[in-house]
């Protein structure tokens, strides 16, 4: 069993800059990706961006590339995203999941991934 627990979210003007993290509990937390997504009110959940166990491969949405980031330090068994000059629309709560062994064939679709968190809010003020 894996448990995910995702924390870093609040309000944040327009421009500004916030980090999550996702903290995991459970076996062999280093031997899987991890994925953030996001869900607005009234929209579907949609991928932000993935990272493979060692961090050597890492999948953004065309949204964020260039603003967001993702990491990991396996030893803390937690995974971050860097969220830099925040616009109104990436205002979400934003999910971490663990990827499933064959994540890399569909980084960006849900289904690839088996656990979620239960999200932590992220608002951005204009």
């Amino acid at each position: 069993q894996v448990q995910l627990v995702e924390s870093g979210g609040g309000l944040v003007q327009a421009g500004g800059s916030l980090r999550l993290s996702c903290v995991a509990s459970g076996r062999t937390f280093s031997t899987y990706a991890r994925g953030w997504f996001r869900q607005a009110p009234g929209k579907e959940r949609e991928f932000v961006a993935a990272i493979s166990w060692n961090g050597g491969s890492t999948v953004y949405a065309d949204s964020v590339k260039g603003r967001f980031t993702i990491s990991r330090d396996n030893a803390k068994n937690t995974v971050y995203l860097q969220m830099n000059s925040l616009t109104p629309e990436d205002a979400a709560v934003y999910y971490c999941a663990k990827g499933e062994p064959t994540w890399y064939r569909a980084a960006e679709a849900p289904r690839s991934y088996d656990y979620w968190g239960q999200g932590t809010q992220v608002l951005v003020s204009s």
